[in-house]
């Protein structure tokens, strides 16, 4: 029976640098007074999370309205120039250093897929950047749905043809991943947790890794 390894791409996959990038791109404007930054760049990560659960429309344009509304928030003037920035910088971020021998490793017995709240054209150079072949690459824009909506996880299923059973999930994120797959009838849940936070019982069964080198020894490779 088919067996697939299906992966969160950003933060999973990739260093998705977004907060220092987007530190770079409004750093004339962070010495306003009273601005606490590492609240900014919650409430900015928080607004991303709503707007997904919102009705479909492309990354970009999440990108930009998220960013927009946690400045308002915080009393920052925002540029459209600024969304710009942030899109641009999304595809030039590269894999975790140990991505890609893992990668390779699972290709030995698995096949492997992404299933990322992004849109084509960003993630393409993303994959790239890894430089191991997927044997899928699912979108939101393909889907027109984001995780934690079910949509995107049952889109992925029908276009890879393999029934949640024969599927490994392995992501970083609770919120877009390991919360909506816990009732989906997966083989198997592997959490990275690469920021050392704590997990929950409630959302059991789960391995847990650090990063992604011990993933292929986890999964018999």
């Amino acid at each position: 029976m088919r067996q697939i390894v299906t992966f969160d791409a950003y933060a999973t996959l990739i260093n998705f640098e977004l907060a220092p990038t987007t530190l770079k791109v409004l750093a004339d404007r962070l010495d306003l007074d009273g601005l606490d930054v590492d609240e900014f760049l919650d409430d900015f990560r928080v607004m991303r999370f709503q707007a997904v659960l919102e009705a479909y429309r492309p990354y970009h344009e999440v990108l930009h309205s998220s960013l927009r509304n946690a400045m308002r928030l915080h009393g920052l003037e925002y540029r459209e120039s600024d969304g710009d920035a942030l899109v641009e910088a999304v595809p030039t971020f590269g894999p975790w250093p140990e991505v890609p021998d893992a990668l390779r490793a699972l290709k030995k017995k698995y096949e492997i897929a992404i299933i990322s709240n992004t849109d084509d054209n960003l993630i393409a150079r993303n994959v790239e950047n890894i430089g191991v072949e997927f044997d899928y690459v699912i979108t939101a824009q393909q889907a027109k749905a984001y995780k934690p909506d079910r949509q995107t996880f049952e889109y992925a299923f029908q276009t890879m043809d393999v029934d949640p059973s024969q599927v490994i999930h392995v992501a970083q994120g609770w919120e877009y991943d390991h919360i909506p797959t816990r009732d989906l009838g997966l083989k198997r849940r592997v959490w990275i947790n690469r920021y050392g936070r704590r997990g929950s019982s409630d959302y059991q069964p789960y391995d847990e890794l650090p990063d992604m080198s011990g993933l292929p020894a986890l999964l018999g490779c």
